[in-house]
């Protein structure tokens, strides 16, 4: 399994110990993503906005590995309201609707801030993904050179700029 080695995919990344994004082998799997945006939650009350707002987050982090939603296999969203279902579902179909992920919808009592009420996570596919990054060069995102650690492996060089969102 290969990990990006560093933060600035989310300021939360160092303080609890997590990754934005993991590759395993040809998969890239996308830790939880939120309407979260420099201190803030994006579209408080909407559903359906903070849905497409967190499934941007998913798909800035899967870009940085050159993949897109044409290469998500699932989905797990967590909703806080089960009222919800209908607008959440209305943004997952349009983001989804010509590549038909597994999905998973739960309903939770809560998430992190109580103004959020939608997180989703995405797994994707890329056959040949971990060859393409092990004949990269690539440094890792703490600039050491991923022959020196070869568990690891980090998003192309010229991918976007950091994620600063949940």
């Amino acid at each position: 399994m290969s990990r990006p080695a560093g933060g600035g995919w989310s300021s939360r990344e160092a303080d609890f110990g997590f990754a934005r994004a993991v590759v395993a082998g040809d998969f890239v799997l996308v830790s939880g993503c939120t309407a979260w945006d420099d201190g803030r939650v994006r579209y408080e009350g909407d559903p359906y906005e903070q849905t497409r707002s967190a499934f941007g987050v998913a798909f800035e982090a899967l870009r940085r590995y050159g993949l897109g939603p044409e290469d998500v296999v699932r989905t797990r969203l967590y909703l806080t309201h089960a009222r919800d279902v209908d607008d959440v579902g209305r943004a997952h179909r349009e983001l989804f609707a010509s590549v038909r992920p597994a999905a998973t919808l739960v309903v939770v009592s809560g998430l992190v801030d109580s103004r959020m009420v939608v997180e989703a996570e995405v797994d994707a596919y890329r056959p040949g993904l971990a060859a393409r990054l092990a004949g990269t060069g690539t440094t890792r995102t703490d600039d050491t050179p991923a022959a020196a650690t070869p568990t690891h492996a980090t998003p192309a060089a010229t991918q976007a700029s950091p994620i600063q969102e949940q």
